[in-house]
């Protein structure tokens, strides 16, 4: 079976960790890159290390993710491969969440991955062709105390991820959402010494984003969990 061959990428949501990076590794595969980001100024390095170019978008608000679509296609064409990696959290007791800051949360994490897989829907479509992948956490599958926002948003991108899958890959377009069951290791963030390997390595989890674009369609994958050794599920 031929592998599926992507030309350029869109990163939403773009920082340090995870999304720099895909960023490299895309960028190593010959892939032309976009980044986007309410705050690009923390993308410099990242961008002069890839060749990426960066957007400013408040991924939560239509115009803007539309508006992001059309800069990013006359500046690296058509992204054939989209990744939503936007979350938002609001932490506390139930009982003293406040409203407005549960909202916004479930607006980034959910309403805004709409937003974007909206439009790249609409830009694969004709081609019958290209990838849609979406973040995910622990949250996506068990809530946590003191964190309910945080799993309303996340469980109710799973469900768009697996509704779209369902919709979408008849049509070409693959649809993979990534259960990321555990902290992350950056430049901030370390692991205890007599836990060696107990965070996930950003690096390893690109990995893993790319071997699901190299899936041949008679084998898709439409979610794939990763987690570190000390994780329990």
């Amino acid at each position: 079976m031929p592998t599926p061959q992507y030309q350029s990428a869109l990163i939403v949501g773009a920082g340090s960790g995870l999304s720099a990076s895909l960023a490299r590794l895309f960028a190593r595969e010959g892939m032309r890159v976009a980044l986007a980001a309410r705050n690009v100024a923390k993308l410099d390095t990242l961008c002069r290390e890839t060749g990426a170019q960066a957007f400013t978008c408040d991924a939560a608000r239509p115009d803007e993710v539309e508006r992001l679509f059309s800069d990013a296609e006359r500046a690296i064409g058509m992204p054939d491969v989209v990744v939503f990696n936007a979350s938002a959290r609001a932490r506390g007791p139930l009982v003293d969440l406040v409203p407005a800051e549960v909202e916004r949360a479930l607006t980034v994490s959910a309403f805004a991955g709409f937003l974007v897989a909206q439009q790249a829907a609409r830009r694969m479509l004709p081609k019958r062709h290209g990838a849609i992948l979406l973040t995910g956490a622990s949250a996506s599958v068990k809530g946590y105390p003191q964190s309910a926002p945080f799993a309303m948003g996340k469980f109710a991108l799973r469900g768009l991820a697996q509704s779209m899958a369902r919709e979408l890959a008849p049509q070409g377009i693959h649809v993979a959402h990534f259960v990321i069951d555990g902290g992350i290791h950056n430049p901030g963030r370390s692991e205890p010494a007599d836990k060696p390997d107990s965070m996930l390595d950003p690096d390893a989890i690109a990995a893993t984003y790319l071997h699901v674009l190299r899936q041949p369609r008679s084998a898709w994958t439409w979610e794939v969990e990763l987690r570190p050794w000390v994780e329990t599920f």
